[in-house]
């Protein structure tokens, strides 16, 4: 008995959907391919309803959900095993190493962000207190210390000796206690010197006069108006600005550390490249075992967050970074590099060794980056 009844929809793989090419990419298919060989769409002429389009959807979140589910599994209770995994192929598995730090670094400082703002706090600021008090008190210590004879009425520093530097009626040498210096003496020492020199000649500068054109600043003192000069006077403001607020500061730089570390894993790479050498690893595969221990911090700082929060102190993170940071990151060298325990436990006590040194002189400079550009 023929039926002419309408086929009844089965759900777009239905094999009466199929279609003998794929229409996103126009490659050849049997009917029997439930899926494009060539780009991975799936193989069906059905038209979209709002049920497959819902459907889709949610299958594309768990498709995603799955590797998501074994990156952070596997990332938490199997250090080094997640990273020789992915090296070894298993890439389909895991979430890409380096998107996938970015994104929980990303996450982790806009929930932070978020939970400052609605707690009122910061992660300098814990306790809540008047910053604008302590600041204010800051300010003007550091200008009664640049100027003794200052005087205070309503916040506003009147000095007694202060000369009329706009219309060069006193000469800058015969101010009490400037540690004046020309153009013509500066450029006699070495150029890095001559850096921090004007550095500190315009800071006290600024602080004096409170001029805040570089143009009339460079002419009082009748230095070059140049572009370095004017710029160095300019980091003036951005002092001002950490002075003003510098929990703030702090939370812009903490919002840059991703990219800090970012720049910093092919250096740390190449570290490892040198030390295990004899591992035959790729410059690429240490990376990766950076990234995956980036994460991990992250990752677990994330975690922390909310408890710690809850709590009213930084607890958790401080078992995380004394107990079980040196222990996860120990089980991931032995479980990556497969060497005894002897020479794990040496090679983790130099590590430690040798990134406290590079870790101080890396956050000086991205202090100093950060201020720069601030």
């Amino acid at each position: 008995m023929s039926s002419n009844k309408p086929v009844k929809d089965k759900g777009r793989k239905a094999s009466v959907y199929r279609g003998a090419k794929c229409l996103n990419c126009k490659h050849p298919l049997d009917l029997s391919d439930v899926y494009c060989s060539y780009c991975g769409q799936l193989n069906t002429t059905k038209q979209l309803s709002l049920k497959d389009f819902f459907g889709e959807f949610i299958g594309s979140i768990l498709t995603y959900d799955s590797r998501l589910r074994y990156t952070i599994k596997d990332l938490l209770f199997k250090p080094g095993t997640i990273t020789r995994n992915y090296v070894q192929g298993q890439r389909l598995k895991y979430a890409n190493p380096f998107r996938f730090f970015l994104s929980i670094s990303i996450i982790y400082f806009l929930v932070q962000g978020l939970i400052s703002t609605f707690s009122g706090s910061s992660l300098f600021n814990v306790n809540g207190s008047n910053n604008e008090t302590v600041i204010d008190s800051i300010i003007q210590q550091e200008r009664i210390a640049t100027n003794p004879n200052a005087k205070l009425d309503d916040d506003i520093l009147l000095a007694d000796d202060l000369i009329v530097i706009n219309n060069d009626t006193t000469s800058l040498n015969q101010k009490k206690g400037y540690n004046y210096k020309s153009e013509a003496a500066l450029d006699t020492i070495q150029w890095t010197n001559s850096v921090v020199e004007r550095f500190f000649l315009y800071r006290d500068f600024y602080l004096e006069t409170e001029i805040k054109d570089p143009v009339k600043a460079m002419d009082s003192l009748k230095h070059k108006n140049n572009r370095l000069n004017n710029w160095i006077y300019e980091k003036n403001g951005a002092m001002d600005r950490v002075q003003d607020d510098p929990y703030g500061f702090f939370d812009y730089m903490l919002g840059k550390i991703p990219f800090f570390l970012f720049f910093l894993t092919p250096l740390f790479a190449f570290f490892f490249w040198l030390v295990y050498s004899k591992k035959k690893y790729t410059y690429i595969e240490h990376m990766i075992f950076i990234f995956h221990i980036f994460s991990f911090l992250f990752l677990a700082m994330l975690i922390c967050l909310i408890p710690d929060t809850i709590i009213g102190d930084q607890v958790l993170v401080a078992v995380l970074f004394g107990l079980i940071g040196p222990f996860y990151f120990y089980k991931a060298l032995r479980n990556f590099y497969k060497q005894s325990r002897l020479i794990t436990i040496l090679k983790l006590v130099f590590f430690n060794i040798v990134f406290s040194i590079g870790a101080t002189i890396a956050a000086l400079l991205f202090f100093s980056v950060t201020a720069a550009i601030y």
